[in-house]
């Protein structure tokens, strides 16, 4: 347009094109990212060539001698090395499976590798391993498979003169001896090559680059595509790449790609990574998970245990920012008697504050089957464990990994001081997704607990990038709270975080201050940290959801049945403690001269809690490990048997070995009993005893009885049994007809068959032994109908034999039984079954469709009642096809119902109005030969006009708590009054109020074990529970003459000091809400 000298503004950009520039293809550049690390076809042009800068292997540098122990022993340090060892080399193969082999190393550093900034001795047997110091102290675990195979050697060893060190080596994997698929039954002749045994001069800048370029990595391949910072994460990483390659692979070229990592991760080689002010949203503690038993035994445990703590001290030594926990008191116990050295090592940790001892319990137990006592007794054991060797008690309850969470778990949390609650398991839901992360969980008498579920669904994360942003993005409580714990480290099997974990953990810290979107995540606090941020966020108004009653995992089912006999042992076990304590209390009463046998109840206690191991107990672990618990059981029982004679003759009684004597019979339950019970040596082989608490007689039944039971023929194949109370009919050894006569009622549904055996193929998608899936319900077959045979005619019991055929293998004979009425007794119709299993994934059930109509039914648990669907309205309800049951379930309507009692049976299921009592199953894997063989189990029906009560709650007690004959010739008229003794403390008022346990104060100066502060004088603990869901009043009532009580207080379970009751002549009124469970002291004149 006019004239004058136009300018163009001022710009960089060059007037013209160098040459094209391509748009990069995003998924090429990606996948190229894999070519530096990786082994394979590049590893001698990546990164993986400038790894290492010298090694030296053979018997110049490092001479190996080895000694095999036999016999599968598991010699200590000290009757290892005073053997004899022969030369053995890199290549040899060690075994069998469960063998140990100490290996004597003499390692000499070559020259050449002396002044290399960093050494190693890198091991790989492809199994576990332990270093020990010449003079036994042990140093390292080693894992083997190309895992934790490193050993940073001293820098005392590179004087060039020869060190000596050893490794026990354990011919197991970390997973036990599976080939193959690891649930599998070991095979027990596996064997282990030494692959290597090389000193290693590492180049830890290669190292580091190699973490760099990991966690960078993870950025570029895990961050969202539209993101800036996934774009940025891939340009850092091929320029780390191009540089490598430009720059030749040199030392200066790795320093060059580390600088150009801090672009984007910062600095990242020390702790002062987590030092910045910005606060963080992922709380990472270090974990080790090492189950008690599982894929292998006890014995082994132990080792894994000094492998895996012996690692986290060494880490703690290297890594400032490093927090460890772990829980279970029993693995500390075993450490403090086997390896008292690293025991001391731990507990100096400890007493830094960076090895954290957490849960509160003796083991990570069930808390399905255990009775409420033994769940009571865990947190006891453990929290006196913990409290006495490491000066504190736990606050959280610590339980990620076991098979669904009791409804009263919560209650007894509180009860033992811990108000928090961590696990994980429901994430393995295979129905629902769980909907919470951190909420209250709200026991059923209301009490609650804060829970944290880690919302990376694993308690044995590996610290990746992606497990520090899944804290984040699958976190389900973010409504309410935005934080969230990362549980990491190698567990189950043992070993606990790796230095390659803390090394990833600080580089997704400097990422998220650096760069950002990653969430913030922060070393160096407690889980008690964690959950007191939470403690604090509620009380500043952060209202955290509820959820109400059971964790009810929707998986794993079948732990309910698996390995009926170890579940025997169980049961019978918690009964047997149960009369011990009560006995030999009252014995110290009567007899001062008696010493209550506290540590020797002790010992039982923590076998038996072993045995509850969440593993263990279930059913799912190998052979081997029920072999020992086996043994372990019978040395309870024999032990057991022992204390309950010395406390008997102490109390002055004997045991029924004549015609002669006046018999007697002992009931430990806390209510009078009067049960018709074979008695051998008597007019007609049956008695009736009746009386209790304590002491109970025994009358003589005559022929001439007025109560009488009767059975008949009536018709070829068809008996009636009968009673006062009840009219029945059997046919081919299944209940066609039960007639209530008082009530005018058919109980069997029209057209049905009640105490009907059923057989269901049983193949879970994979977990065998853990799991039944709701398909085996589609399979169920009646077994085929059997002969039957009457063997007991009456007229004190009558009784009906029926043998069915299962298989060309397998069998059962059952006995229906029904005993003369007793006034004012409930009546029900017992089965005894003997049984030869050899099935193979099949699942043997009894059924009971009863014409009763409720959309739910109840079923014992610890403490209480908990009521589940009938239905399958929803997939929650469907999800609940099996479920567990303590000693009874019922089914009830408005004026009747029906409860079905066991000995020792724990899976059940009622769907509309069909109950079905798990028997038996097969399952092949872990343990090929689970319950096979021979087996006796009890079982009953037990109608009943009016709703569900304390009917049933006292008769299934009955059920399992047999009557023990006595003789009490000197005692049932003697001056000592040992009757009065026994039934010197009871309950009066509500029937629902149970007096679950009798025991001495754990701290009584007369039966004190040290280790805690002892109490002046002496006390009775008393357990007591309300059982049927409402508010209970009552009095403990106790005999003056017998007890001289000073006072009455209510303590928790951990017998803390309490509130004292109100104790006048001779009563201390108590009110408990619904289900509460309440411990009081009744402390005794003379001290205290």
């Amino acid at each position: 347009m006019g004239g004058g000298n136009s300018q163009t503004p001022g710009t960089s950009l060059p007037k013209l094109a160098a040459g094209p520039v391509g748009q990069q293809i995003h998924s090429i550049y990606k996948g190229r990212l894999r070519q530096f690390t990786a082994n394979g076809e590049y590893s001698s042009q990546n990164l993986q060539s400038a790894m290492y800068e010298g090694r030296a292997s053979g018997d110049d540098y490092v001479k190996l001698q080895v000694y095999s122990p036999p016999n599968l022993s598991r010699p200590t340090f000290e009757e290892a090395t005073s053997h004899d060892f022969k030369d053995t080399h890199v290549g040899e193969s060690f075994g069998p499976s469960w063998s140990t082999h100490w290996i004597k190393i003499q390692l000499t550093v070559p020259k050449e590798l002396r002044k290399n900034e960093h050494l190693e001795l890198h091991w790989d047997a492809d199994n576990e391993g332990l270093i020990w110091t010449e003079d036994g102290e042990p140093l390292q675990g080693l894992t083997g498979g190309g895992e934790r195979i490193e050993w940073i050697l001293p820098d005392s060893f590179r004087d060039g003169k020869s060190h000596t060190f050893y490794i026990e080596m354990a011919c197991n994997g970390m997973f036990g001896n599976a080939v193959g698929d690891t649930i599998q039954p070991p095979n027990p002749n596996r064997y282990f090559q030494l692959k290597m045994a090389d000193i290693v001069a590492v180049n830890l800048e290669a190292r580091a680059l190699f973490l760099d370029f990991w966690v960078i990595g993870d950025a570029a391949r895990e961050f969202p595509d539209n993101s800036w910072e996934e774009h940025q994460a891939l340009q850092v990483c091929n320029e780390i790449m191009d540089t490598f390659i430009n720059g030749h692979g040199t030392q200066d070229a790795i320093l060059k790609c580390r600088e150009i990592a801090r672009k984007y991760i910062g600095n990242v080689d020390s702790s002062k990574v987590y030092e910045t002010e910005m606060d963080p949203l992922v709380y990472a503690i270090g974990h080790c998970h090492i189950d008690t038993s599982w894929l292998w035994p006890w014995a082994e445990t132990k080792r894994k245990i000094a492998r895996s703590w012996s690692n986290q001290c060494d880490l703690m030594d290297r890594y400032p920012e490093h927090r460890f926990t772990c829980s279970q008191a029993q693995q500390y116990k075993w450490l403090e008697k086997l390896y008292p050295k690293l025991y001391d090592r731990v507990k100096s940790k400890v007493k830094e504050g960076v090895f954290q001892p957490v849960g509160g319990s003796w083991v990570e137990h069930d808390t399905n089957l255990p009775s409420g006592e033994s769940l009571v007794r865990q947190f006891l054991y453990g929290q006196r464990y913990f409290e006495s060797h490491f000066g504190e008690r736990s606050k959280t309850f610590w339980l990620p990994d076991t098979f669904g969470y009791s409804s009263q778990l919560p209650q007894l949390c509180r009860l033992a001081g811990m108000g928090r609650f961590f696990t994980q398991k429901l994430s393995w839901n295979n129905i629902n997704i769980f909907p919470h992360s951190t909420f209250n969980w709200v026991s059923l008498d209301g009490s609650q607990v804060l829970c944290h579920m880690a919302p990376d669904n694993t308690y044995t994360a590996s610290a990746h990038f992606g497990d520090v942003n899944r804290t984040i993005t699958q976190h389900k409580s973010l409504d309410q709270d935005n934080t969230g714990l990362l549980v990491f480290g190698k567990g189950d099997g043992g070993g606990g975080p790796t230095f390659e974990m803390l090394e990833k953990l600080r580089r997704c810290r400097g990422m998220s201050d650096k760069t950002g979107l990653l969430p913030r995540a922060k070393m160096g606090d407690s889980v008690d940290d964690y959950f007191a941020s939470l403690e604090k966020k509620a009380e500043n108004g952060t209202d955290f959801v509820t959820w109400y009653g059971e964790l009810y995992l929707e998986l794993h089912r079948g732990t309910y049945t698996s390995q009926a006999n170890n579940k025997w042992n169980n049961r019978q076990s918690e009964i047997m403690l149960h009369d011990i304590e009560y006995l030999a209390t009252m014995a110290t009463i009567k007899d001062k001269s008696y010493k209550y046998p506290k540590e020797e109840i002790d010992d039982i206690w923590e076998d038996v809690l072993l045995c509850q191991f969440h593993d263990c107990l279930p059913g799912s672990c190998i052979e081997m490990v029920y072999r020992d618990s086996d043994k372990l059981y019978a040395k309870v029982f024999k032990a057991g048997s022992k204390l309950l004679n010395s406390a008997l003759s102490a109390l002055g009684f004997g045991s029924h070995t004549s015609g002669q004597s006046e018999l007697g019979a002992i009931n430990t339950l806390p209510w009078p009993r009067a049960e018709i019970e074979k008695v051998p040596k008597t007019e007609s082989d049956y008695a009736l005893i009746r009386g209790g608490p304590g002491v109970a007689r025994v009358e003589t039944l005559s022929s001439t009885s007025k109560s009488k039971a009767c059975i008949d023929e009536i018709k070829d194949g068809v008996f009636q049994l009968s009673n006062d109370h009840f009219q029945i009919q059997v046919e081919n050894g299944s209940i066609t007809s039960l007639f209530d006569i008082a009530e005018d009622r058919e109980i069997v549904a029209k057209g049905q068959k009640a105490n009907q055996l059923v057989i269901f193929d049983d193949k879970p998608l994979y977990w065998q032994a853990w799991d039944t899936e709701v398909y085996h319900l589609r399979s169920r077959q009646e077994l085929p109908s059997g002969q039957s045979q009457i063997t007991e005619k009456g007229p004190h019991r009558v009784s009906l034999v029926t043998e069915n055929k299962i298989s060309d293998k397998s069998w059962i004979k059952t006995t229906i039984s029904l005993a003369a009425s007793i006034d004012g007794q409930p009546s029900y119709v017992e089965m005894s079954s003997e049984v030869e299993w050899q099935e193979a994934m099949k699942f043997l059930k009894v059924e009971f469709p009863v014409d009763i109509m409720n959309t739910e039914a109840s079923y014992e648990t610890q403490y209480g009642i908990i009521r589940r669907p009938t239905h399958y309205n929803t997939s929650w309800d469907m999800a609940k096809f099996e479920v567990c049951c303590h000693r009874w379930a019922d089914l009830s309507e408005a004026g009747y119902g029906v409860s079905v009692l066991n000995d020792s049976k724990y899976g059940f299921a009622t769907a509309g109005n069909m109950m079905r009592l798990s028997l038996l199953r097969a399952p092949k894997a872990p343990d090929a030969h689970a319950d096979m063989g021979r087996h006796h189990i009890r079982y009953a029906i037990l109608p009943h006009s009016g709703p569900l009560d304390h009917r049933t709650v006292r008769t299934a007690r009955n059920f399992n708590h047999p009557l023990q004959i006595i003789d009490a010739s000197s005692r049932l008229h003697s001056s000592t009054s040992t009757p009065a003794i026994l039934s010197s403390v009871q309950l009066s008022g509500s029937p629902a109020l149970v007096l679950d346990a009798i025991k001495r104060g754990e701290d009584d100066e007369d039966v004190s074990r040290g280790g805690l502060p002892s109490r002046k004088g002496r006390s009775i603990i008393l357990r007591i529970y309300e059982s049927l869901g409402g508010k209970a009043r009552g009095s403990i009532v106790v005999d003056g003459d017998v007890l001289d009580v000073k006072y009455v207080e209510k303590v928790n379970l951990l017998e803390d000091d309490g509130e004292k009751v109100a104790f006048e002549e001779g009563r201390c009124k108590i009110e408990l809400r619904a289900f509460e469970v309440a411990t009081f002291r009744l402390q005794l004149q003379g001290g205290g």
